[in-house]
């Protein structure tokens, strides 16, 4: 068999490799930059409920930005470990986002056990929002503030019962965390959600609740609850002269909803620092705060790496709230 001359060798060899670097640049070249098609944002609570209407804000403005539909998908149930479930197991290719909340890191702890991980199964891409959390009592009781109400609850222990919108949600965790801090003996009355728990306790069927800002403004703002104080560390820009647990005697006391975004882990790093690029801009547009305002939440922001950090630093935190609980949900 008659071999080819080593300088023939040699500029076949060229040939070829200028053929497949020609190959491979036109595949490049006609590959669709992203986003090139519509992105789904799973949430895992019900349309209507205030994480879905933070969420669509944020996903319209970012519609606009990124010039491609971003479409709210609800995956209610089990405390948000389904969408989580749903999320972590998606394609990581930047167009199935996860719009996250605390429940995150509250389900690892709450259930025996979980199909996520939440720090190795999710690449984090950008803090969103808090909605601080406000205690809030029947107007009956006779409470003008946060120290009158603990007094009240001391002299009256076991009487006093609290509403919630489930077990081992953060509604829950947080009447919880205070009675324990404050040593209260109080009784826990869950409900499927906020809406039924707000409406006996307006009723006086229950005697207070700590819920997030956007759920019980309409109550408070009409007179069928009074709120007393707000359970995050900072005053909240809505309701600016309303005083912090922590300003009321609760030394660091602070329990807030937030709320963030998440894409499956293997996500290539480019689209999630475009993600979080696109996500700043959009809580930082006059438009977006404003909308965020009326519905009670605090908008954020930051890096993705920061807000990795924030998601790891909840988890002891938020497991000890559950511990102490005693909450399960097997």
């Amino acid at each position: 068999m008659h071999l080819v001359s080593t300088p023939r060798r040699r500029a076949w060899f060229a040939v070829l490799l200028s053929a497949l670097c020609a190959v491979t640049t036109t595949a490049q070249a006609q590959s669709p930059a992203w986003p090139a098609k519509p992105i789904r944002m799973i949430v895992a609570f019900p349309p209507g409920g205030p994480t879905d209407l933070v969420s669509r804000v944020i996903a319209q403005r970012l519609s606009e930005q990124i010039g491609q539909p971003v479409l709210i998908d609800n995956k209610p149930g089990a405390g948000g470990n389904i969408a989580a479930e749903m999320a972590a197991n998606a394609p990581a290719d930047g167009y199935t986002l996860f719009y996250n909340t605390s429940a995150i890191v509250i389900g690892p702890a709450l259930y025996g056990k979980v199909n996520y991980d939440p720090v190795k199964d999710f690449a984090p891409v950008a803090l969103t929002a808090a909605v601080p959390m406000v205690l809030v009592t029947h107007p009956a009781l006779p409470v003008r503030s946060a120290k009158d109400f603990i007094d009240y609850a001391r002299s009256r222990p076991g009487q006093l019962n609290y509403g919630s919108s489930g077990t081992g949600t953060i509604t829950h965790l947080a009447s919880a965390m205070m009675s324990a801090q404050l040593g209260l003996q109080t009784q826990h009355v869950p409900y499927k959600g906020s809406a039924p728990a707000l409406v006996d306790l307006s009723a006086g069927q229950t005697q207070f609740m700590i819920d997030t800002m956007n759920t019980v403004l309409p109550y408070v703002r009409d007179g069928r609850l009074r709120a007393l104080a707000v359970s995050s560390l900072k005053r909240s820009s809505v309701l600016p002269d309303l005083p912090t647990l922590h300003e009321s005697g609760m030394n660091g006391f602070d329990a807030a909803a937030w709320q963030g975004v998440v894409v499956p882990a293997a996500t290539s790093p480019d689209i999630v620092q475009r993600l979080n690029t696109e996500l700043n801009k959009a809580l930082a547009h006059p438009d977006v705060r404003a909308k965020l305002a009326l519905q009670g939440a605090d908008p954020l922001g930051g890096s993705s790496a920061d807000y990795a950090a924030y998601i790891r630093s909840e988890l002891p935190r938020w497991s000890k709230a559950v511990k102490d609980s005693g909450a399960r949900a097997d």
